[in-house]
């Protein structure tokens, strides 16, 4: 079976592969290890994520995505060539037409970047479309409705806030608070209060293990292993999910004063739909325990984690290559 049709959810922390059919067929970390000063590429992907903080000073894991836009052109192309080849077959004699997803918030240039690196990556053609439009699809949303909806796409490097109607968006807002930077902020949380150093790794296992946006009675707790500070030994330590919030808090009240943004900018019918129809989650984001009650306590308005958040862009991938033709028509653009 010739592939002819590949979405891609290029993210800043991972890549999702979705192939109509087949249904998603990657998932990986966004991240090179190449090896130094040659820049020769060593391994994409999982194989590359697994020798962060453990490679020798010679081999250096590498995201060549940056706050979700590419940020080195000819490895990101050589990423995007490994995926595309990885779905569509090593020899594949069919170049795919490739539908990829970039942020809400990127320019021509950013965005001739991401087609052309496809391009030459091996694909036939290239059509790009904003994330939330795609989140809102892979999520369910009606987005060619009258009615407005809003969804806040947490991913790895943006967090995009949204409101969708008449297949296009209204109102939106970027920021570059998302996943990663939660792991960095508990890395210096724990550094600063129990003098330890933990590796990004250790911190998004925390994050996904017992990370909460609310603090709780009932806390869930995680043995964590760094290395102490102040006696340069390595130290156990156990962690409860209270602390993840207050760590992360100062970075989902940004997020929620970007929705409140959003709101003002907002014409008041569509404002009168979403506080009707709540708001919808999605991204890994999203995944994050009780970040639904945040949003509901913060801003008044009921919140709902899309169904298999993580998924919801390259879904959303899924459908536009399912109506291709339907979506060249309106919401493409062929560049």
């Amino acid at each position: 079976m010739f592939i002819t049709k590949i979405g891609i959810d290029l993210g800043t922390a991972n890549t999702v592969v979705f192939v109509p059919g087949k249904g998603f067929i990657i998932n990986e970390p966004t991240i090179v290890a190449l090896t130094k000063p040659e820049n020769r590429i060593l391994a994409v992907g999982r194989e590359a994520k697994e020798m962060i903080g453990r490679a020798p000073d010679d081999i250096i894991p590498y995201r060549p995505l940056k706050d979700g836009v590419i940020a080195d052109y000819y490895i990101t192309k050589a990423m995007l060539s490994y995926f595309i080849s990885k779905a569509a077959g090593r020899f594949h004699l069919i170049k795919p037409e490739v539908v990829i997803s970039v942020p809400a918030g990127i320019t021509q240039t950013e965005r001739r970047a991401v087609i052309n690196a496809a391009k030459e990556a091996g694909a036939k053609e290239v059509y790009v479309v904003r994330e939330p439009i795609l989140a809102a699809l892979g999520a369910g949303i009606p987005i060619n409705s009258y009615s407005g909806n809003m969804i806040i796409n947490i991913g790895g490097g943006t967090a995009e806030v949204a409101v969708v109607s008449l297949g296009g968006i209204v109102s939106w807002k970027s920021l570059r608070v998302a996943g990663n930077k939660f792991d960095q902020v508990l890395m210096d949380y724990i550094k600063k209060k129990h003098s330890l150093s933990i590796g990004e790794q250790m911190a998004e296992t925390v994050k996904i293990s017992i990370g909460s946006a609310l603090p709780s009675k009932q806390k869930l707790e995680f043995q964590l292993r760094g290395l102490d500070l102040i006696s340069g030994l390595p130290k156990d330590l156990i962690i409860n999910s209270n602390e993840v919030a207050e760590a992360i808090s100062p970075l989902l009240n940004d997020i929620a004063a970007a929705v409140q943004d959003v709101f003002n900018s907002t014409p008041p019918e569509l404002v009168a739909d979403i506080m009707d129809k709540g708001i919808i989650l999605s991204g890994g984001g999203a995944l994050l325990r009780n970040l639904d009650e945040f949003f509901e306590r913060i801003i008044g308005v009921p919140s709902y984690q899309a169904e298999e958040p993580l998924f919801c862009v390259a879904r959303g991938t899924g459908i536009i290559l399912n109506h291709l033709d339907t979506y060249k028509r309106t919401l493409l653009n062929k560049k």
